[in-house]
């Protein structure tokens, strides 16, 4: 059964970090591109961070702050997730879709996801 698992949300002061994780099972990570995207209450969902086999995307609100990475051996993506900001507040979720050339942060491209996991950041 596949089946994508995020972790590591939580609550976190401004200029903190924090590191979540999503660990696939039932597909093999690195045939695909994966996908982390973001929903804040009220708010459309945003493509924060993609990467595929050679390519990586941040959106511009994370750039500099915000590193995605592969753990092929783990069969796990990671999104680090420095200097955080109230703004960066939102429900984080995983996708994948079978690999390919360019890391495109768009939703509908996605066949798989997560469940999500919670990162609020605020004093």
């Amino acid at each position: 059964q596949l089946e994508l698992v995020e972790s590591g949300g939580g609550l976190v002061q401004p200029g903190g970090s924090l590191r979540i994780s999503c660990a696939a099972s039932g597909l093999t990570l690195a045939y695909y591109t994966i996908g982390w995207f973001r929903q804040a209450p009220g708010k459309e969902v945003e493509g924060v961070s993609c990467i595929s086999v050679t390519d990586t995307y941040y959106a511009d609100s994370v750039k500099g702050r915000f590193t995605i990475s592969r753990d092929n051996a783990k069969n796990t993506v990671y999104l680090q997730m420095n200097n955080l900001k109230p703004e960066d507040t939102a429900e984080y979720s995983c996708a994948a879709v079978h690999a390919t050339a360019q890391a495109m942060c768009v939703q509908i491209l996605y066949d798989y996801w997560g469940q999500g996991t919670q990162v609020t950041v605020s004093s």
